[in-house]
């Protein structure tokens, strides 16, 4: 079936239900960004396969809404589905809900599924569409539209050693009862998938490149279960939970098990679904809360930051060998964007307790480097030369830890254009590297130092300059971030997030420079204390398309010193032409 023809038979459902309106959010019953493949839903319906974004049909219309990192590859994915794109974030976009209310008639009616709809969501809706006297109703329509949508993975989930993980399952338990009592709780709801999988040190891989497992973990003053497929735990995985005083409970037991609770103070996040609430709602009063192990999670402590540091020596070693590799070879053999990520990825595989890539890796060769999040198809992607620029963004999920990377370069000679704006797109990169910054210090409020070299030519990118990432854990985490966007959460010691700004001019080339950076102390003065940033990630950049004259003295001794790092750490794992090589690259400027 095309998109086109699924719309249509989405919309014989929505006839049979007199609904006027179906939401398709990209989410699971977990809110996962990255999803299963029973459960990406919106990416089956529309045929755009971005990480963000949801679906709203019509009996007439149809709209997309995603981000800036997605409005060219959607614009053509989108293409001949009958679903037009609204560019969310942009001015003139109307908001969906605005825009659900000014298509359907009063007294209309709007379905959504709601096992697939976060709470948050779900308010927001009501509150919207009371006002108008719109119903909102539960219908998983797609169920009936999608018959052959796969069921869940039977991956095996395995032990994450306390060696590596830095802190005991009982310890993480008793550290989230804490927070529970301070918030006066007596049940705590985990349905995030890192948040399940960090709390219990454990990982599967239920979901492409995140090792992750389907489950959900309920935590009282006496009791801990997990729900999960009980036929996938390992047999230390189980002994784990055993010594840890975790009962374990089938999945599908999940909803039933809630039903058990009254008049019980519910901790939690109003990111979980609609159907949690649905099923507590009448005989329990909820306390709606981030997940307390979030956080937690997110600092990360001095086991969890060295497999970080070990995996980036590995993880360099492998991108030296690949750079080496494409750029001595492209022009010579035949090659095209998908291979290339395949080459890539073999590299990678040659490193010890390599488990997969941390997502697909983004190769965007020309105009394709313009696609923020570009994913080059096995059939028909770009054949790659040596005659222009290429971006490669790619990381790799290791049983120490997680990477992320991005390095755009020259395959042919680069426009003096191209250098300048590289140039001012690294310079963002060692600005942000080089920061110091109080505590309490928001993530909105370092994003501009990364921005400030493009935006004193005019020039912006339509995208984060830096995400959270997990430990061997999820490429994409919270609650921090680096971007325009205010998000209260500062940053705090332990902290790893990307520094990734970049400069996209669609229709000629995309640049993105990316380094792993980790929040430390650095001193405390009679101003407070300051923090800074450790850089993670050791590859080196290429002098070729820098220009030297833009770069402040700091700078380029920020860069050499980069450089001289890169050398210590991987050189010895390094030999014959490949090694010469990569002296030359990381030579002074």
């Amino acid at each position: 079936m095309t998109s086109k023809e699924k719309v249509a038979a989405l919309r014989e459902e929505m006839q049979k239900n007199n609904v006027d309106a179906f939401i398709v959010y990209s989410a699971d019953p977990h809110m996962s960004e990255y999803l299963p493949e029973e459960w990406q839903e919106r990416a089956w319906l529309s045929g755009f396969l971005g990480s963000a974004g949801f679906v709203v049909i019509t009996k007439d219309k149809g709209g997309l809404w995603t981000d800036g990192r997605y409005f060219t590859q959607a614009a053509i994915e989108l293409e001949g589905s009958g679903i037009d794109l609204f560019k969310d974030g942009m001015e003139g976009t109307p908001n969906y809900i605005d825009w659900i209310i000014s298509e359907i008639p009063a007294g209309g009616k709007v379905a959504v599924n709601a096992v697939a709809a976060s709470h948050a969501n779900w308010e927001l809706l009501s509150q919207k569409f009371n006002a108008k006297n719109i119903t909102l109703a539960d219908i998983p329509l797609l169920k009936e539209v999608w018959k052959d949508r796969g069921t869940a993975s039977a991956n095996p989930i395995f032990v994450h050693p306390v060696e590596r993980a830095g802190k005991s399952v009982s310890d993480k338990i008793a550290a989230i009862r804490q927070k529970m009592e301070e918030q006066e709780a007596t049940v705590h709801i985990i349905s995030s998938l890192d948040d399940v999988a960090w709390t219990l040190n454990l990982r599967g891989s239920d979901v492409e490149s995140n090792p992750v497992f389907l489950g959900y973990i309920v935590i009282t003053k006496n009791d801990a279960v997990v729900f999960t497929g009980l036929e996938k735990m390992e047999v230390a995985a189980r002994k784990q939970m055993d010594d840890s005083f975790v009962k374990m409970m089938p999945y599908e037991e999940f909803y039933n098990y809630l039903k058990t609770f009254k008049n019980e103070k519910v901790l939690v996040s109003p990111n979980s679904n609609q159907q949690i609430f649905e099923t507590l709602k009448t005989d329990n009063q909820f306390i709606k809360a981030p997940v307390p192990g979030n956080l937690m999670k997110a600092q990360k402590n001095e086991a969890e930051l060295e497999g970080f540091r070990t995996v980036m020596v590995r993880d360099g070693v492998a991108m030296v060998k690949f750079l080496y590799w494409l750029t001595h070879n492209a022009g010579k053999e035949a090659m095209n964007e998908y291979s290339i990520g395949q080459k890539l990825k073999g590299f990678r595989a040659e490193g010890e307790n390599f488990v997969g890539e941390s997502f697909g890796s983004i190769v965007g060769y020309k105009d394709n480097g313009a696609i923020m999040h570009y994913s080059a198809k096995k059939e028909g992607s770009k054949e790659v030369t040596n005659e222009d620029t290429i971006l490669v963004d790619s990381g790799g999920q290791y049983l120490e830890g997680t990477t992320d990377i991005t390095r755009t370069f020259a395959l042919g000679t680069p426009s003096e254009e191209f250098k300048r704006n590289s140039t001012l797109v690294l310079q963002g990169l060692i600005r942000l590297s080089m920061v110091k910054f109080p505590k309490g210090t928001k993530g909105v409020q370092l994003d501009a130092i990364a921005r400030l070299p493009l935006w004193m030519e005019g020039k912006d990118f339509n995208h984060g300059t830096g995400h959270g990432v997990g430990s061997f854990m999820n490429v994409h985490e919270g609650p921090q971030n680096i971007r325009k966007d205010l998000n209260p959460q500062e940053l705090l010691p332990g902290m790893v997030c990307s520094n990734e700004p970049g400069y996209y001019l669609e229709g000629h080339y995309g640049i993105r420079h990316e380094n792993l950076i980790a929040v430390k102390e650095s001193e405390t003065t009679i101003h407070g204390t300051f923090y800074e940033f450790e850089t993670l990630t050791f590859c080196p950049f290429f002098k070729d398309t820098v220009v030297k004259e833009i770069l402040s003295e700091d700078e380029i001794a920020w860069l050499n010193g980069y450089h001289k790092t890169c050398e210590e750490k991987l050189a010895p794992h390094l030999d014959g032409e490949v090694k010469e090589w990569f002296l030359q690259l990381v030579s002074p400027l």
